[in-house]
């Protein structure tokens, strides 16, 4: 399946108006935004696991990012429940559950093979930095090269100057509305922004958004 897999486009997904479809484990379901390959695959999803719902042990051989909208998820490291990120390395092997039903945002088989850092953060729990800007506060969650994935917090009538994404970015609204002069973009919209793209990013109601930047091939 080649899905959203033109690097060089904008997209722009209101996850909430996806149907869900099947995977190959009962009871683990996914809305598909960008996908490159058949099961084993380059993937950007929205998954769900109904209460009690398994998947097989598997290992990733490109890695794993994991951002935990609703529910506790669990593996065998431990249980994660609403803002928990996590990122498995490339190489690493887990048999994932949830016991009481989850929704997550994960993406696979994107991360460099060199990078082996296993991260775990509670993002109700860890520290906010400040912005370069008023009104913007930021959790790093991890790093690689050019690559980060972040948390962002707008505070109402935070404006951020005109920009460009080396490496491109990509951004999950988690709660909130984000904006920029291209459109209106409220919680559960899923947009990736290709090499060099240019925008001016401002919340006037407030916001927090998942942000990836610097690792889309160009």
């Amino acid at each position: 399946m080649n899905l959203n897999t033109d690097f060089s486009q904008w997209v722009v997904i209101q996850t909430d108006n996806l149907a869900w479809s099947a995977s190959p484990s009962t009871g683990v379901e996914r809305k598909m935004l960008e996908r490159d390959g058949a099961e084993v695959a380059r993937a950007t999803s929205i998954v769900r696991y109904v209460p009690g719902a398994s998947f097989p042990s598997h290992v990733h051989d490109l890695g794993e990012e994991i951002f935990v909208l609703e529910g506790v998820f669990s593996d065998e490291g431990g249980d994660y429940g609403p803002g928990t990120y996590l990122q498995n390395a490339p190489g690493s092997m887990h048999a994932p559950h949830s016991r009481e039903g989850c929704v997550l945002f994960v993406k696979l088989r994107h991360m460099d093979a060199r990078d082996q850092q296993n991260v775990v953060v509670d993002t109700l729990k860890a520290n906010w930095l400040p912005g370069l800007v008023p009104g913007l506060s930021v959790m790093p969650l991890s790093s690689f090269e050019t690559r980060h994935t972040a948390l962002v917090r707008w505070a109402p009538e935070t404006y951020f100057s005109a920009h460009r994404h080396y490496g491109g970015e990509e951004i999950l609204v988690i709660d909130g509305v984000f904006e920029d002069e291209h459109g209106r973009y409220p919680k559960g919209t899923w947009m990736r922004s290709p090499h060099l793209s240019l925008h001016q990013p401002f919340s006037k109601e407030g916001c927090t958004i998942l942000v990836k930047t610097g690792h889309l091939p160009f």
